[in-house]
């Protein structure tokens, strides 16, 4: 199991790096790190620990994803790895609550983009707020809160083609929704 673990972390390591300089992560490496462990952690599931590892700037050494990780590059991370591993299978539905968190422009475009590949072989649920996502989705779910002064409630409908051209033109400009926000809203379904 050793030797099929260590095939398989060299594979992963190489689909993974693949993912990383389009999502704006170009200066970080990423390593599986298959480990033996002592006689009393052994089971079924074998001998081995296995952690991936980062290093985000040239020169800084390698270390747990979950330590050294931010949010955002977290996000992109696991995003890379979903990819890297769709092809081996895996969950039917991922939901990806704001991935795009503290980015946008050319990563937000390179996050939907890889969100629709991987949307091909399964299904996503993806909450966001950047416009460059939310335009590569097949279907468009407007979330609103509601409240009557005592209880708030969450409601949540499809939007047709029309009213989600509108929506993706008002995350791009606000609350007074321009025309040339509607024209880079089109701009941006055409390419989706």
């Amino acid at each position: 199991m050793t030797k099929r673990r260590l095939a398989a972390a060299k594979r992963l390591d190489v689909a993974v790096a693949g993912e990383l300089a389009p999502l704006k992560l170009d200066a970080a490496r990423f390593q599986t790190v298959v480990a033996p462990l002592g006689e009393e952690g052994w089971s079924a599931a074998g001998k081995d620990r296995v952690e991936f590892e980062i290093s985000t700037n040239p020169g800084a050494p390698f270390a747990a994803l979950t330590k050294i990780a931010s949010g955002g590059e977290l996000s992109r991370f696991i995003l890379a790895l979903k990819v890297a591993l769709a092809e081996e299978g895996g969950a039917s539905t991922m939901v990806f609550d704001e991935i795009d968190r503290g980015v946008g422009g050319a990563v937000a475009s390179a996050i939907g983009e890889r969100l629709a590949r991987l949307a091909l072989s399964t299904q996503l649920l993806v909450v966001t707020h950047s416009p460059q996502v939310a335009a590569r989705g097949a279907k468009h779910l407007l979330i609103a809160k509601s409240s009557d002064g005592t209880v708030t409630r969450t409601g949540v409908r499809a939007l047709s083609e029309d009213e989600r051209r509108e929506e993706i033109a008002r995350m791009l400009s606000g609350a007074q929704i321009t025309d040339e926000a509607r024209a880079q809203a089109e701009r941006l379904l055409e390419r989706a």
